[in-house]
C-alpha cells in the first residue's frame, strides 16, 4: 500500500472520457506500437550503444554520452520509486466503452502516477538542449509525441503525464552540473 493516493483532476476525467469514446482499435495498436519508443529498455539500452560508441570518440562526446547513460538509468529507477509512494488507478482501469474500441490494459492498476515513459522523454527533450537546433526541435518533438502516446492509450491521465515530463527535465538539469562538468555546452541561440 502507498503512502499516497492521487486523484485525477476533472480535466483528466473529461480527456480520458472523450479519448475512451472517440478511439477505435487502429489507432489504439498505433499508440502501442509508438509507445515502446519511450520504453525504459529500450532507452537505457540506445544510451548504452551510444556510451560504448563514444568510447573512441573525443571527450567531449564521452562526457555527453556519460551524461545521457547516467540521466537514462537514473529516469528508469525513479519512476519506480515514486509508483511505490503514490497509488493512482490508471484511466483504463475506468473504461468498458474504450477497450471494446481497442484500449488495452497497461502495467500495473494503481501504478498511474507518474508517467515513467513521460520522465524519460522528458529528460531526452531537456538532453536536446546540447544538440544543434533542427536536431533539438525533432527530439523533442518525438518526445512530446511519445508522451500523448501514453494518454492516447488511457495508460496514465493527462496531469501524470506532465508530471513526470517536468520531473524527467529536472533530473537531467539536477545531473548536469556533475555529468557534463568542464565540457563546452552548445550555447542557447
Amino acid at each position: 500500500m502507498a503512502l499516497v493516493t492521487v486523484k485525477p483532476t476533472r480535466m483528466d476525467t473529461a480527456i480520458a472520457d472523450e479519448i475512451a469514446h472517440n478511439t477505435n482499435l487502429g489507432l489504439e495498436q498505433a499508440a502501442q506500437a509508438m509507445t515502446w519508443g519511450a520504453d525504459e529498455h529500450v532507452l537505457v539500452a540506445l544510451a548504452t550503444v551510444g556510451w560504448l560508441y563514444t568510447r573512441l570518440q573525443e571527450p567531449q562526446k564521452r562526457r555527453i554520452a556519460d551524461h545521457v547513460l547516467i540521466v537514462s538509468v537514473a529516469t528508469a529507477v525513479l519512476p519506480h520509486i515514486l509508483k511505490s509512494l503514490f497509488d493512482q488507478t490508471r484511466p483504463d482501469r475506468l473504461t468498458v466503452g474504450g477497450h471494446r474500441r481497442g484500449v488495452p490494459y497497461s502495467g500495473q492498476p494503481h501504478d498511474a502516477f507518474p508517467s515513467g515513459h513521460a520522465v524519460h522523454m522528458g529528460a531526452l527533450a531537456s538532453a536536446a538542449s546540447l544538440l544543434p537546433p533542427a536536431l533539438r526541435r525533432l527530439v523533442r518533438a518525438t518526445a512530446v509525441t511519445l508522451c500523448l502516446t501514453r494518454v492516447a492509450l488511457l495508460a496514465h491521465w493527462a496531469s501524470d503525464v506532465v508530471a513526470g515530463f517536468t520531473l524527467g527535465v529536472l533530473v537531467e538539469r539536477a545531473f548536469r552540473p556533475f555529468t557534463l562538468a568542464g565540457s563546452r555546452q552548445r550555447a542557447r541561440p
